[in-house]
């Protein structure tokens, strides 16, 4: 399905307009403005961690896994899993588990069903409002909530995080956050280098004592306040370029135009990226991350022509980071636990958080669990005007909204409701149609994928980086893949019901506005 000449072109002034989502100019806090105190001896882990670049724990710098951290923001579609899927799909974590990110979602234009089978597949799903909008008030943040669990069966008590649309968000979020029963907000922007004295680059830190970041662009933040105990905030580490601090990258920093040009430049990107990574490194080993809107990268998205050197050159550098040791990609979640239970790297081996495990489900059970295979035939098509979408939890009789973000559902003649995941059972194991969870709490069966490290083996290289040396460049994924290899054709959607690629194409219009 492709879609008309004229509608292309009028996409493309709004994904020029979509770079602009979470960039930052130079510094957005100072000592000063923070006026931040905090005391070690009294806020003390796994409840409170005082905003610091040293290590948690106190650990020693060497002991620590160097931690890049992967995230998405917006829709989630077929194409935006097959951007992401290019970058992580052929990759490895040291102890052999497939790499797990983390998507803040909105639900403008998201596929549920794709939501269900991202998470089952071990992503984590966060909380990036109902209709993507800034400063968001409670319903577009608690109807998130509601309606990924509702007709993408997450379970409440998985969607720990949250992404303020545009980076915008304010004191009242913050409390907003803390007080819905969130984990952390991952929202602010550490802007000041780690070689700089005055670096904002923390740890993940709760807010016992106050933000410490972000202290000159939010008001009534820092100088102690705002005080939400043992809610966390995990910031976003920015790049720099050869303009030091006056040279920052935050999201999509392939986008941007490096040392003051005129342009994008792919070489002189990847030459800061790595200088940043390597200070980070050889410093306090604070994180890195590559938050990413997945659409700019699709290269199956209608009307986006996304650069084959830009994907190659994000690979590469993931290729090098992979070859340096102790190097981990993981989700904000798992950087999370981490902090709040530090082990050094002899440890990893037996931290529960950085392994991977599989369902263990009959091969002839039929099944909506987000599992292709089980649920193929399952499905139902949600077909709404503006954009449909499938889910396995029945069709609501109106397209949810900030208002009614769970309208009453859609029961076909002859057919029984779909039953809404409780909060005692897993989605893997719950039966929407049946109404029945398949296993209680000690008969669950996973399949622990993970492979030994050893005490003394700790330190080794992830893999699955396209087999090369350091700074060789994988080869890009093709098409998403929903879970474990298999394969996205493997779906059936049932007689009469649009192919998932119509649907991301027929939404390739109104999905640009997403991001913006």
């Amino acid at each position: 399905m492709r879609l008309p000449q004229a509608l292309l072109l009028l996409i493309a002034p709004l994904l020029a307009l979509a770079g602009d989502d979470g960039g930052i100019t130079g510094p957005t806090t100072s000592p000063e403005a923070a006026g931040y105190n905090c005391d070690p001896s009294k806020c003390k882990l796994p409840k409170c961690n005082c905003a610091s670049a040293d290590p948690p724990g106190g650990l020693s710098p060497n002991d620590v896994p160097m931690f890049v951290v992967f995230t998405a923001d917006d829709a989630v579609q077929s194409y935006t899993l097959d951007s992401v899927n290019q970058f992580l799909a052929h990759r490895k974590n040291p102890n052999g588990c497939a790499i797990k990110m983390t998507y803040y979602t909105s639900l403008n234009y998201t596929n549920y069903t794709l939501v269900t089978d991202w998470y089952v597949a071990g992503n984590e799903i966060a909380d990036h409002t109902m209709t993507h909008v800034g400063d968001p008030p409670k319903n577009e943040v608690q109807g998130n909530l509601i309606a990924l669990n509702a007709l993408a069966g997450i379970p409440l008590s998985s969607i720990q995080g949250f992404r303020a649309p545009f980076l915008n968000y304010s004191v009242n979020t913050l409390k907003l956050l803390a007080e819905s029963g969130f984990t952390y907000d991952s929202s602010a922007s550490a802007s000041i280098p780690v070689t700089d004295p005055n670096t904002d680059a923390y740890w993940p830190y709760t807010l016992d004592n106050g933000m410490a970041n972000d202290c000159l662009q939010v008001e009534g933040s820092c100088k102690g306040q705002p005080v939400l105990p043992g809610f966390w905030e995990i910031p976003m580490y920015a790049f720099f370029d050869n303009l030091g601090v006056a040279g920052p990258h935050l999201m999509d920093p392939w986008l941007d135009n490096p040392n003051g040009g005129s342009k994008p430049n792919d070489s002189a990107t990847l030459e800061y990226m790595k200088n940043t990574f390597t200070a980070h490194y050889n410093a306090k080993r604070q994180p890195i991350g590559l938050y990413t809107h997945p659409i700019h990268l699709s290269t199956t998205y209608p009307g986006v022509n996304a650069p084959k050197s830009t994907i190659d050159m994000i690979n590469q550098f993931l290729d090098w980071a992979q070859n340096q040791q102790n190097v981990w990609i993981v989700s904000s979640e798992q950087l999370l636990a981490w902090v709040q239970n530090p082990v050094p790297v002899s440890q990893l081996d037996s931290f529960e958080p950085l392994k991977c495990a599989t369902p263990q489900i009959d091969s002839s059970v039929k099944i909506c669990n987000g599992m292709p295979d089980h649920e193929a035939g399952l499905l139902s098509h949600c077909a709404f005007d503006d954009f449909p979408f499938y889910t396995c939890y029945g069709c609501p009789e109106i397209q949810p909204t900030v208002g009614n973000p769970n309208p009453k559902q859609q029961v076909p003649d002859g057919q029984q409701a779909r039953m809404r995941l409780p909060s005692n059972c897993t989605t893997a194991f719950w039966d929407p149609i049946g109404g029945k969870c398949t296993c209680s709490s000690d008969q669950c069966k996973f399949n622990d994928q993970s492979r030994p490290i050893g005490p003394n083996g700790a330190n080794l290289t992830g893999g699955g980086t396209g087999g090369g040396a350091a700074g060789s460049s994988a080869s890009p994924t093709g098409t998403y893949v929903p879970f474990n290899g298999a394969s996205f054709s493997g779906f059936s959607f049932g007689a009469g019901s649009l192919t998932a690629a119509a649907v991301a194409a027929f939404g390739a219009l109104v999905g640009a506005w997403t991001v913006l």
